[in-house]
Parts: structure tokens; sequence; C-alpha cells
């Protein structure tokens, strides 16, 4: 799996189709109104991403795989923080045709080596619950849970 940088035109469809997820994965998790969520979410993103590509920090690049070509994209901000210089992974995708080929654990390796080519001391990342595909590829790939919030449905 490489790692390649996007040009303009792949970055303004990225962040088209990143607001959107995100809004609706925050309206899923119960943590934004549908009616406020696309608004917050383009918030959220004009905060991670002030400059687009030219954000200082910011790595966006599509998931390129030698057999299928590009098979998704990954999104990681690279920050100082109290345990040195810390990548956190804010977005990963394999598009839905290509899952379960191994390319999310090919990806989540290419991210690992680029990070640490970059002087990185640990990744960091945030999954919602979910989506427990991902919750299980972070463990096997060596990630610990850092820290859990739980909510629990009363009936009505």
């Amino acid at each position: 799996m490489q790692l390649v940088q996007m040009n303009d035109q792949e970055f303004a469809r990225f962040l088209d189709r990143g607001i959107k997820d995100f809004a609706l994965d925050k309206v899923e998790a119960g943590t934004w109104a549908e009616e406020e969520a696309e608004q917050l979410s383009r918030e959220s993103y004009r905060r991670f991403l002030p400059e687009g590509l030219q954000t200082k920090g910011a790595y966006i690049y599509n998931l390129m795989h030698e057999v299928d070509g590009n098979v998704g994209y990954i999104w990681f901000n690279v920050t100082e923080h109290l345990r040195g210089k810390e990548a956190f992974l804010l977005d990963i995708v394999v598009e839905e045709e290509h899952r379960g080929k191994g390319y999310g654990k090919e990806a989540m390796a290419a991210l690992e080596q680029a990070a640490a080519g970059l002087g990185v001391n640990c990744i960091g990342l945030h999954v919602f619950g979910h989506n427990v595909r991902a919750s299980e590829l972070y463990r096997k790939m060596g990630y610990a849970i850092t820290d859990m919030t739980m909510y629990k449905e009363l009936g009505r």
C-alpha cells in the first residue's frame, strides 16, 4: 500500500464526502442533531484543515494498491503533545468494493511507516462505537483504548 498525496480535485471530493460522512456518524452516535450536523461538521473540518491541503501538519493521501489502484484515502495530522510528536488519525476509508481484502490493515501499516518517517512517537485515533469493524482492526493492529464513553438508552 502506498500513500499518494491528493491533488486539488481529489481533495475537493474528499472534503465533500468527509463532511457528509462525519455528520452522519455524529448523528448515528447521538452526538449531534440531524438538522445541525452538516454545519457542525463543516466547522470541524475548517478547524482542522484551515488551509486545505496546505494546512501545516495535515497529511491527506490516496490509498494506492498495486493491484486495485486507488482503494480509498487516509488523513492524519501531526502535532506536538506531552508525549512528543503525535499523529492523530482523523479519517480513513477503504471503499466498499475493496473491503475484506486486508487493505485496511495495509493502510494502517503504511500510516505507521509514514508517521515514523515524520519522527512521530505515537499515533492516536477516535473510533465511533457503532463502527465495530474498525474497532476490531485497530485492536488487531495494537491500538489500546485510552478513554471510553458509554451510553445506554432507557425505554420510553
